[in-house]
């Protein structure tokens, strides 16, 4: 029996939406543009960032025409990151189409028999190719998108190969200083599976909005995430009380403890400017990852973007684990 639990492990830790382990492709969920990770992870209302449309279909638009950005992870151990973004618009009437490649490598692993022998090594990886597009609603604001996913896996020799689609809506006046949007994400199917077992896609539902102030160069970013799922909480084993009869209790968490978990923030300042900072904090991966008694910073993510011209640079440091530090890089090129 080959070793697939460190391998099982990296799957649940890159699932920062869903628990781990309980769905397929959890990878979907994951971003890899630096400006999305520096502001948490989960911002549904950017309309400049050709990567956008990874994470709401509705922001496709015209300012994205002949833009590409490439995007690289480093992300825990020798797990490698990346995605190809690209838009381009057919004509004013048929509007702009998006198309996105993302691959995730998690390296060579060693391969062993039931009784421990080494085998070999092996490798796995997850692909998914995916094509989008925007429609504006006639004599309104509101805009709707929608992604097409085709997915591939494979782990050592098991393959699975699955569609997904992203449905999502957006208001965007630009003459207003806010932005609201709702996506579904990942609804879909698999086709082939690894084994006889039939696993569900990592199905996402967000609503979210950002806020420019009016006298101040930030904008402000909230979303609900996981709200297919309303409770996210869980005992921790390691944060239990003992009373002096030896009896121990769970802490369970609170209505209010479960609620936040749902929340992710993030600001910019200079948004607009050819040098911008962001930072971001993901309130579910903080609890989650968090140790008892110890500051991680986990959950907070930091980053940069800087303008030159035809290119754009955006770096991003996530705190997953106080030995765990991710890097994410985005190199955006203007093509015409």
């Amino acid at each position: 029996m080959k070793q697939l639990g460190l391998l099982l492990f990296l799957f649940s830790l890159i699932s920062s939406a869903q628990v781990g382990g309980e769905q397929v492709y959890s990878f979907l969920n994951f971003s890899t543009s630096a400006r999305q990770t520096a502001l948490g992870g989960s911002v549904l209302t950017l309309t400049d960032d050709v990567n956008q449309p990874f994470w709401n279909p509705a922001s496709i638009n015209a300012e994205m025409d002949s833009k590409m950005s490439f995007n690289y992870v480093n992300y825990l151990t020798e797990i490698n990151y990346v995605s190809v973004a690209y838009a381009h618009t057919i004509n004013r009437h048929i509007g702009t189409f998006h198309s996105g490649i993302t691959y995730l490598n998690y390296g060579t692993f060693i391969a062993a028999d039931e009784n421990g022998t080494e085998t070999g090594t092996f490798k796995a990886f997850d692909l998914a190719f995916s094509v989008g597009y925007a429609y504006q609603i006639p004599h309104s604001y509101f805009f709707v998108g929608a992604n097409a996913k085709i997915i591939n896996s494979v782990i050592e020799q098991y393959t699975s190969l699955g569609v997904a689609a992203d449905i999502g809506i957006m208001y965007n006046n630009e003459a207003k200083p806010y932005r609201f949007a709702a996506v579904l994400r990942n609804a879909g199917t698999q086709i082939t599976n690894y084994t006889d077992l039939q696993e569900p896609l990592p199905l996402q539902i967000q609503v979210g909005g950002s806020y420019q102030l009016e006298h101040v160069p930030i904008r402000i970013h909230g979303t609900l995430d996981n709200l297919q799922r309303w409770n996210l909480s869980y005992a921790n084993p390691s944060d239990s009380t003992t009373d002096f009869e030896g009896n121990i209790f769970d802490n369970k968490p609170t209505f209010i403890d479960n609620l936040m978990r749902h929340v992710v923030i993030g600001a910019e300042l200079f948004p607009d400017s050819s040098f911008s900072l962001r930072t971001g904090f993901n309130i579910q991966r903080a609890q989650e990852l968090g140790l008892n008694q110890t500051r991680t910073f986990a959950g907070i993510s930091l980053g940069f973007g800087l303008k030159l011209k035809r290119f754009k640079l955006n770096y991003a440091f996530s705190k997953y684990h106080p030995f765990a530090d991710t890097h994410s890089f985005s190199l955006g090129v203007n093509l015409y």
